[in-house]
């Protein structure tokens, strides 16, 4: 039974599984419930965060993939990347625990869904390429510059974003 709970549902607590057992007519204590999970090579981890994408996101993202798999390193030479990430100064940022094997972290039922926006918070963006890194940059949501200095004492690139 415990097995099959914390396969459908990896966010399912040990108390929720004491609880379950007890109703089932089965008295166990949360130590012997750890112990059973990892005797079947589970162990408690932090869910996963990943970015949020809709099937035509991750259609396209392969696209991209097998149309530029065999492109010369010289042009990846070109290719400059960058990067956004969300922080929140406020609100809920827990950390939620899944009973998972380590090869199964990013299984859907492992993961915390991430999206770009809502709450207070700032974004880091940076970017990098072949040539080494470009600075690191924090904005608001509304992708305002804010008023600290940009890491590594650079100039953000500010005709990225346009003031709102």
């Amino acid at each position: 039974m415990i097995m099959r709970k914390v396969r459908d549902q990896p966010r399912t607590t040990r108390q929720d599984l004491v609880n379950d057992l007890k109703r089932a007519g089965t008295t166990v204590s949360k130590t012997t419930i750890s112990n059973t999970l990892r005797r079947h090579g589970l162990k408690s981890c932090s869910a996963r965060k990943i970015p949020l994408l809709k099937p035509a996101h991750v259609q396209a993202r392969l696209k991209f993939a097998n149309d530029h798999l065999d492109d010369p390193e010289e042009e990846w030479e070109k290719v400059m990347w960058s990067v956004e990430t969300k922080i929140e100064l406020f609100g809920l940022n827990s950390t939620r625990r899944v009973w998972r094997k380590k090869k199964d972290e990013y299984n859907p039922k492992n993961t915390i869904p991430t999206v770009t926006h809502g709450g207070v918070n700032i974004i880091l963006w940076g970017c990098f390429s072949a040539k080494g890194t470009g600075p690191l940059c924090t904005y608001d949501k509304n992708y305002r510059p804010l008023h600290y200095r940009p890491l590594q004492n650079r100039q953000c690139i500010k005709y990225l974003f346009s003031p709102l």
